[in-house]
């Protein structure tokens, strides 16, 4: 994605757009990876030196909670983000840990209410082996 696309995107959510919120999203937005908070530091800090775990996770918490970044906690110990905020499901292998899209059209993703209940948050997800580890 374009840079004057992520501050476009970013400022229309009312973030202010700083460098180190653009350069958090565009990662988001260009490897798709899925990652943690200690990935995204691991892989954009040595272009921005004055970046910190605390900024990262401050930063995914404020994408959250203007709806452009989801959190996916698959295992208790771990919350991997996701720009699409799209209704879909993850798969998540349990050999290489990766994890991937599985696109849905269940109408039970987009309940909002079940049984006098509010729902707020819907995630499926399912475990297994990739077929890249199954072929090796």
């Amino acid at each position: 994605m374009e840079l004057e696309n992520i501050k476009n995107i970013l400022s229309e959510n009312g973030i202010k757009p700083s460098l180190h919120r653009i350069k958090i999203f565009e990662y988001l937005t260009n490897i798709k990876n899925h990652p943690t908070v200690d990935t995204i530091y691991k892989e954009i800090s040595p272009d921005i030196p004055t970046l910190s775990k605390t900024t990262v996770y401050n930063t995914l918490k404020t994408f959250q909670e203007c709806g452009i970044v989801q959190g996916l906690t698959i295992e208790e110990n771990e919350v991997r983000y996701d720009e699409t905020v799209s209704k879909h499901a993850h798969f998540k292998c349990t050999c290489c840990g990766k994890l991937f899209d599985i696109p849905v059209n269940s109408k039970a993703l987009n309940l909002k209410s079940f049984d006098g209940h509010i729902i707020f948050e819907s995630q499926l997800y399912y475990k297994g082996i990739c077929k890249d580890c199954q072929n090796s």
